[in-house]
């Protein structure tokens, strides 16, 4: 080859090469966003805080699950989680709220917990976010506990009522009837401690599993309007039906209902003891489904649930439940990218909404048409059952009553429970709490 041959096909060559570079610069950014000098843009970043954290809660891996398929469908907008357990998270983001300090989002609980954060402008309305194609999907009349002043502060999920959970393998070893009003079950537990059985397992190391007891006992003896009233106006308290539904609660603790060391055992304890076998009776939230009918739980197919026992001289029916509260996700009225943690709000509160259903982590509130609910655990199915017979719902007194009053009133069940109070002091004591604000429908 000559030499100005060779010069040309060098030349050709260097410019092949950097056509070639120059096109495979150009279809590898098609995949990176750029900013208009051309520089990389950097995704956004949202945090995300939870209390979703122990093995007995089902909607722990659904947050992860739910996270994680975000992040891959959106590469520019990242999500990243942070739970704590539940007491615990309370501290936490009461603590960074106040101090100006939160995640873009953060779980929150409804009634009187949220309400103050709402009311400082600490949480984001996102009315403009959700449009009606979002809102036909929810059933209707769950939107309204995440409502304030006519604005939507967040998305349900979930709703919960609270059942007496009953191991039928224990009663029947008992020898022991599955308790309908109050005398049977004062009965079943004389029988199951007889057999060498915990008829209750509590865990009152975090205080709130104490409360459940006494709160629904106090619906039971005097009934569901009584009881709104007494929260409304709590000097109510102190009078004939509530004390003798705290003289009732100490009969149990009398007659050994409950596990020795409830004061030193925590919720998460209390519901792998339930789900291992260990006691007969556990009064919870159905949150706690998806531990007992786990594939690997002892108990799985052998527990029911039952509405809490009505008293024969109370005023409540079986058909008033405790529970019907929607908790949910709520945006930080600082974040610097709201639309976008909308957008992720919306997505998570749906898939929490309908995978929680399926996994036994809560009764639906969104539109289940079309999902596959062949496999839905017996729970679940007897908790809707149930809630569909509800002629009226209270929700967990810790979410009606102010801050300081719903933390003076666990105390007091603690106290109650541990008879260092007397009915009528606890009664006292409870009537000189602060009412609750919120409307009690």
């Amino acid at each position: 080859m000559k030499r100005a041959e060779r010069k040309r096909f060098m030349l050709a060559l260097v410019a092949v090469i950097i056509m070639s570079l120059v096109f495979t610069s150009c279809s590898s950014s098609e995949d990176v966003k750029t900013e208009d000098n051309g520089e990389k843009k950097e995704p956004i970043r949202l945090t995300i805080w939870h209390q979703s954290v122990g093995d007995a809660d089902p909607t722990s891996k659904l947050i992860t699950e739910a996270i994680n398929e975000w992040n891959e469908a959106h590469p520019d907008i990242i999500v990243e989680e942070d739970g704590v357990t539940g007491e615990q998270y309370k501290t936490r983001i009461k603590t960074a709220l106040a101090a100006g300090e939160g995640p873009d989002l953060c779980y929150m609980w409804g009634g009187s917990f949220v309400q103050p954060y709402i009311e400082a402008g600490k949480l984001l309305p996102i009315d403009e976010y959700v449009d009606d194609t979002v809102l036909s999907k929810l059933i209707e009349g769950t939107i309204n506990g995440c409502t304030y002043n006519g604005k939507i502060y967040s998305l349900p999920m979930y709703t919960f009522i609270a059942s007496l959970y009953c191991n039928t393998e224990l009663f029947e070893k008992a020898g022991a009837k599955i308790p309908s009003t109050y005398d049977e079950l004062v009965d079943a537990v004389k029988k199951l401690r007889a057999a060498g059985i915990t008829p209750v397992v509590l865990g009152e190391k975090d205080r709130w599993p104490g409360m459940y007891w006494y709160d629904i006992m106090a619906m039971r003896q005097a009934g569901s309007d009584e009881t709104k009233a007494a929260l409304k106006d709590p000097s109510k308290f102190n009078s004939p039906d509530f004390i003798e539904a705290a003289r009732k609660l100490q009969e149990l603790v009398d007659l050994g209902a409950f596990n020795e060391n409830m004061f030193s055992m925590s919720f998460d304890e209390m519901v792998t003891a339930f789900a291992n076998g260990e006691a007969a009776m556990i009064y919870q939230g159905n949150w706690i489904q998806a531990a007992v009918e786990d594939p690997e739980s002892p108990t799985k197919g052998k527990v029911v649930a039952k509405p809490f026992p009505v008293f024969t001289d109370g005023k409540g029916t079986v058909t008033e439940f405790y529970g019907g509260a929607v908790d949910g996700f709520y945006i930080n009225a600082t974040t610097p990218h709201p639309k976008e943690a909308a957008e992720f709000l919306i997505f998570l509160s749906e898939k929490l909404g309908k995978g929680g259903y399926l996994a036994g982590a809560g009764l639906p509130c969104w539109n289940t048409e079309g999902l596959d609910t062949s496999n839905l655990n017996p729970l679940t199915v007897q908790t809707a059952d149930l809630m569909k017979t509800a002629t009226s719902f209270i929700t967990w007194w810790d979410n009606i009553l102010p801050a300081e009053a719903s933390e003076i009133h666990k105390n007091l069940v603690a106290e109650l429970l541990a008879k260092k109070l007397t009915p009528e002091e606890f009664c006292q004591q409870m009537s000189q709490v602060e009412g609750s604000t919120l409307p009690l429908n």
